[in-house]
């Protein structure tokens, strides 16, 4: 009687083991991962400038960054032009701001939005000022889902 006992414990936490360890149909598909990509760190009226794109299951942000360069404090007035559009599509669109940068990093959002799965996103961010030069960095990232 013992033997069928514990025949019976073992089927039975077998069954329950099967049933802790089951995973609904379809939850193993479910990707909320959000994937990073910056481009290339520039330099722009004097300052270091990079532009990341954040991809999230079809969602796309924007995120500029504008910082020292160099050691030396700095104290300056900038304008700065964030865009994004879906290549050969839509705008993501624009976001311009003057700001007064003081040897503090900055951070310029709120450019993006849903994008098509398997489309391309350009970015692009300007910082500008009075007698100095820029030349935007950009960002270019495919939208996996």
């Amino acid at each position: 009687m013992t033997r069928s006992i514990l025949k019976a414990a073992g089927a039975l936490g077998a069954v329950c083991i099967s049933l802790v360890f089951a995973v609904p149909a379809g939850a193993a598909t479910a990707s909320t991962a959000a994937t990073t990509t910056c481009g290339a760190y520039g330099l722009q009226a004097g300052l270091g400038t990079k532009l990341c794109a954040t991809v999230t299951d079809g969602t796309v942000q924007l995120t500029g960054q504008i910082g020292l360069a160099g050691p030396a404090p700095l104290q300056e007035d900038i304008q700065v032009t964030l865009t994004g559009n879906v290549v050969g599509g839509d705008t993501l669109g624009t976001v311009q701001r003057s700001l007064h940068f003081q040897s503090q990093t900055l951070q310029v959002g709120g450019v993006g939005g849903s994008v098509p799965c398997g489309a391309t996103v350009h970015g692009s961010l300007s910082v500008a000022s009075f007698g100095r030069f820029n030349t935007p960095v950009t960002v270019d990232v495919p939208v996996t889902c």
